[in-house]
C-alpha cells in the first residue's frame, strides 16, 4: 500500500506512481492489505486500484519460499493480470511469487529491487532484540538467498544503487541502474542557521533504532548541543535513553509535513546508518532539503553523493565535527553543487524514462 507515502519502500512506489501518470503510462495497481487502509487519493494517478488480502497466518512461516514472498500471492490477482498483455511491473523480491509463472512467459517482467534482499535481513537479524524475530529474520534471509534466483525469469531487473546494480549485475542479465524516485522536485534549503540537530527515521525499524542509539549514547551524551529524534513508534529502550537528556528531544509518530519542516530547519541532519544496503530515501531529503548532512561511510558508499555530505565514521570524529558544522552557514556554492549533482543523478523525470524504456 504505497500511500501514505511515509518510509522509504513506498516513498519509492508511490513517486514512481506519480511520476508515469505524469508521463500518461496508465496504471493497474495491485495492492496487499495488511493493516493499512484503502487510499482514495491513489485513484486519481491510476486507471484501477485493486486491493488483495495478504495471507498472514503463522503456518506460512514453515513454507520453503521465504514468509514476505509466500504470503503475497493471489490466484484472483493472476485473474485479473490475465485479461491483457500490459508490462508488468513487481516491486521487490516479495511480490515475485507469480514471476515464474508459464503463463507470464510471454509478458514484459520488470522487477525493482530496493536492496539486495537476504543482505538487508542478515543485518536487521543483527540488530533486533527479540529472540523470536531475531530467528524469523535469519531464517527470512537465508529463504531469500534462495529465493532471489527467480529473478532469472525477469525481462528486466531495475536496481536502486549503483551498488546493488553492481551486485545484481554479476548474477543475472539485463540489470539497469534506475535509482529511488522521491518527492524532491528542486533545492530548497534555508538561508541562515538552524539552532538544532536532526536524526529521522522510522524508528521501528532496527537499524534505524540501532543508529538513534548510538548517537544518544555515543555522541551527544558527551556534547550540549540539541537533538531531536523524529520518527514513527520508537523503542521503550530509546525513550529511556532520550529521557536521561535535557537537551535531546524525542518526537514520535509525527506526520510527513512536521518531518519537512524539521529536515528545513535543522542545522545538521544526522544520518549514520550501519547498514549499508539500497539507497536511504531520508538521505535525499535531506540533501534536497536540509543544511549541513553529517553522515557515516555505509550511508553514502557508492551512492554518488559522497561529495554532498560529510562523511564521519567514529563517534570521536562526530563530537569534533559537529561544533564546527553547527557554527558554519550553507553558502551558495554548496547550494549549486547540489542542484547540479542532484538535478543530474536524481531527477523523477529522468528517471521515469529510463523506466519506461523497458516497457
Amino acid at each position: 500500500m504505497p500511500y501514505p507515502a511515509n518510509y522509504g519502500g513506498v516513498i519509492d512506489i508511490y513517486y514512481k506512481l506519480k511520476a508515469l501518470h505524469a508521463q500518461g503510462v496508465k496504471i493497474h495497481l495491485h495492492c496487499f492489505e495488511y493493516g493499512r487502509a484503502e487510499a482514495l487519493s491513489l485513484e486519481s494517478i491510476c486507471e484501477k486500484v485493486y486491493y488483495y488480502k495478504r495471507k498472514m497466518s503463522k503456518q506460512y512461516l514453515l513454507n520453503k519460499l521465504p514468509f514476505v514472498v509466500v504470503t503475497r500471492s493471489s490466484e484472483k490477482l493472476m485473474d485479473v493480470v490475465m485479461r491483457d498483455k500490459h508490462p508488468i511491473l513487481f516491486e521487490g523480491l516479495h511480490c515475485c511469487f507469480h514471476l515464474d509463472e508459464v503463463r507470464l512467459k510471454d509478458r514484459t517482467k520488470i522487477v525493482r529491487m530496493h536492496n539486495i534482499e537476504h543482505d538487508y535481513y542478515v543485518n536487521l537479524e543483527k540488530v533486533e532484540k527479540s529472540l523470536f524475530r531475531k530467528i524469523y529474520f535469519g531464517m527470512e534471509a537465508k529463504k531469500l538467498k534462495l529465493f532471489e534466483k527467480i529473478l532469472n525469469k525477469a525481462t528486466h531487473v531495475a536496481a536502486i544503487s549503483p551498488a546493488d546494480t553492481k551486485e545484481l549485475a554479476g548474477r543475472y542479465k539485463n540489470v539497469h541502474h534506475i535509482t529511488a524516485f522521491h518527492p524532491n522536485e528542486k533545492v530548497t534549503i534555508k538561508e541562515g542557521r538552524g539552532n538544532f540537530c536532526l536524526y529521522h527515521g522510522n524508528l521501528e525499524v532496527g537499524e534505524n533504532n540501532e543508529a538513534a542509539l548510538f548517537l544518544v549514547n555515543e555522541v551527544f551524551s558527551k556534547i550540549k548541543l540539541p537533538l531531536v529524534i523524529a520518527g514513527r513508534k520508537p523503542s521503550v529502550e530509546l525513550a529511556e535513553a532520550v529521557n536521561k537528556h535535557k537537551h535531546i528531544q524525542l518526537k514520535a509518530n509525527i506526520n510527513t509535513q512536521e518531518i519537512d519542516d524539521l529536515i528545513k530547519d535543522a542545522q545538521i541532519n544526522i544520518l549514520p546508518t550501519f547498514q549499508a544496503t539500497g539507497i536511504k530515501l531520508k538521505l535525499l531529503a535531506a540533501l534536497f532539503n536540509g543544511r549541513h548532512c553529517l553522515v557515516n561511510t555505509p550511508m553514502v558508499a557508492n551512492t554518488g553523493l559522497e561529495n554532498l555530505c560529510c562523511i564521519k565514521d567514529s563517534a570521536e570524529d562526530m563530537l569534533a565535527e559537529i561544533p564546527r558544522l553547527f557554527e558554519l552557514p550553507i553558502d551558495r556554492t554548496e547550494v549549486s553543487r547540489r542542484e547540479q549533482i542532484l538535478s543530474e543523478n536524481f531527477s523523477n523525470n529522468a528517471n521515469v524514462k529510463k523506466l519506461t524504456q523497458l516497457f
